[in-house]
């Protein structure tokens, strides 16, 4: 007899006998993940396949599939490409023909492209979108390390995008620098005596992010004097 663990179909025949098997639920569940798996594999292969980069897959329970895509970005590349109408029509096409292949059930597939409110989902996110506000969603409240200046239960925080500097040995990091000010209303004059409030920052590594976003800000005043209009 050798040693180490039982496989599971073993330790489970012998928990709850030969017989056992999972409650409808568990198995439900189960199923659900394999399904979840399988479509997260089918559809990053097929955009990925066509040229495109995967940015988010949303399945509702009204069984809406919605797949979110974006053109590749590089650091040194010299013009930004956006995705339009005719390259969410491709992968449309394409995707029902492989999730037809693999039996996926769904009752509506739309793709788009990334909203005002896209989330960054790893390093060359970050590394794209430096300069612009964000939302960023911890994975655990603040506790100590708030030393008094947000809520120890604080988990969310917008600001600005920066590329933290290496502190000794340790790399790089992120972090997002915001002011709690409130921005003035429209019409509202403010006094250049008064004292503009100390710009908080928070230090923050991508593995302590559960969740980060463009922040969905919306600029309404249109163009200001001193734009320069489009070229013809």
């Amino acid at each position: 007899q050798t040693g180490g663990l039982l496989p599971a179909r073993f330790f489970w025949s012998i928990v709850f006998g030969a017989g056992f098997s999972w409650p409808p639920f568990v198995s439900c569940f189960l199923k659900s993940i394999r399904i979840n798996v399988a479509l997260q594999q089918i559809v990053e292969q097929t955009v990925t396949g066509l040229g495109y980069d995967l940015v988010e897959i949303d399945r509702s329970a009204g069984g809406l599939l919605r797949i979110t895509i974006d053109m590749p970005w590089s650091a040194d590349q010299v013009v930004e490409q956006f995705v339009n109408v005719e390259d969410c029509e491709k992968v449309h096409r394409q995707l029902q023909f492989a999730l037809e292949v693999d039996a996926i059930e769904y009752r509506r597939l739309e793709v788009s492209s990334p909203g005002i409110d896209r989330p960054l989902r790893g390093e060359p996110d970050f590394e794209r979108f430096v300069g612009v506000v964000v939302d960023i969603t911890l994975k655990a409240p603040m506790g100590v390390a708030a030393q008094g200046q947000v809520s120890a239960n604080r988990k969310k925080f917008r600001g600005t995008l920066e590329r933290a500097e290496a502190v000794g040995a340790e790399p790089a990091g992120w972090q997002i620098v915001w002011s709690d000010e409130p921005a003035p209303k429209p019409g509202q004059r403010v006094s250049k005596k008064r004292v503009p409030a100390p710009l908080q920052v928070l230090g923050f590594t991508l593995d302590e992010v559960r969740e980060a976003r463009l922040a969905p800000i919306v600029d309404f005043k249109g163009r200001r004097p001193g734009d320069v209009p489009p070229s013809e």
